[in-house]
């Protein structure tokens, strides 16, 4: 399934019937007077969030969303039926914006959370509202209210507790795939993850959290290069980062110039990023490369103040601690998101 994170649509609320012009006609009633009834309203545009949607592919197909308006009113003084709304789904995480305004209309959090977006027009009066003492026979009524259009930009930001960051070909997709009943796909090239990857993590007694496997970044990330800008947004919405750095290549950088070059991309993508609590693992200690270099690493985060994790994805040591830290971080007060 194709990831979309980003959409625009057009919605049109329906307008309200018109009212009705109506004489009261009866055998044995002369002078009958006016009766006719009022439009009915005009249906609403309504978007609902939803768990069992995952990306905004479905509206980057269909952009137009307009509802009917309502019917008109009868003699009698009989209402028009309302039109019914249209509903809209979309992932839970989804920002709704107006597109000519920029006004933030929803920021959808959970699930099942609802908000109108464009409100249908009120029917027209019919002629029997506007009977008088001097004016007994009125031949007008009113036209319902227009529908409230808009254009709307739609933006979703995967909401998970844990943010996996680093380089491509670190490892994320495989700590994500061991940890988790997530099924990404894994190879050995550049950007094996195309799209971010979502896993629920389980432990303790019937506890989890979520976790997300961000698209790797590279230097430049956050002015377009790589693939790192689309998806630098949905870091935003984690509570702790887990940064994962692979010191087993062959690459001329350190553990911590690579720590260094995606830190500085997180900072320049914003500070709500940069600033969130960041937990910094090596990974793959099973290959003798990493074990050749590792102490020399740990010690020299060690002098920068930062503790270093050790684990291996691929044979599973070192990840229940892993777990362990990233619970502790997740539950501290202050890491609310």
């Amino acid at each position: 399934m194709k990831f979309i994170d980003e959409a625009d649509i057009y919605v049109k609320a329906g307008d309200g019937g018109r009212g009705c012009v109506s004489f009261r006609r009866e055998k044995y009633v002369p002078r009958g007077g006016p009766d006719g009834g009022d439009g009915g309203k005009g249906g609403d545009i309504v978007m609902r969030a939803s768990f069992s949607h995952h990306t905004l592919l479905d509206l980057k197909h269909q952009p137009r969303h307009v509802a009917r308006r309502g019917e008109s009113g009868r003699g009698s003084l009989k209402t028009g039926a309302n039109s019914p709304d249209v509903a809209i789904t979309v992932p839970v995480g989804t920002i709704v914006s107006d597109v000519d305004t920029g006004e933030i209309l929803v920021d959808f959090t959970h699930d099942g959370q609802e908000c109108i977006v464009a409100k249908g027009g009120i029917g027209g009066k019919g002629n029997a509202h506007f009977k008088t003492s001097t004016h007994q026979t009125p031949r007008f009524s009113q036209e319902g209210m227009p529908g409230e259009e808009r254009r709307i930009h739609l933006e979703l930001k995967l909401i998970a507790d844990v943010g996996l960051v680093g380089l491509p070909n670190v490892g994320k997709s495989t700590f994500i795939a061991k940890v988790s009943a997530a099924k990404p796909k894994i190879a050995d090239y550049p950007f094996t993850t195309l799209s971010p990857n979502l896993g629920v993590v389980s432990y303790g007694s019937y506890r989890t959290f979520v976790i997300a496997d961000i698209p790797g970044l590279i230097e430049g990330a956050h002015q377009g290069s790589g693939m790192g800008i689309r998806f630098l947004r949905h870091i935003e919405r984690t509570r702790v980062l887990l940064h994962i750095i692979d010191i087993s290549d062959t690459s001329e950088l350190s553990g911590w110039d690579k720590y260094v070059l995606i830190n500085r991309e997180l900072s320049s993508f914003g500070t709500a990023v940069a600033n969130k609590p960041q937990i910094v693992a090596i990974n793959k200690i099973d290959l003798t490369m990493t074990r050749d270099r590792l102490k020399k690493e740990i010690d020299f985060f060690a002098q920068k103040g930062i503790e270093i994790l050790v684990f291996s994805a691929a044979t599973g040591e070192g990840i229940p601690h892993v777990i362990d830290t990233l619970v502790k971080m997740i539950n501290t007060p202050q890491n609310d998101g």
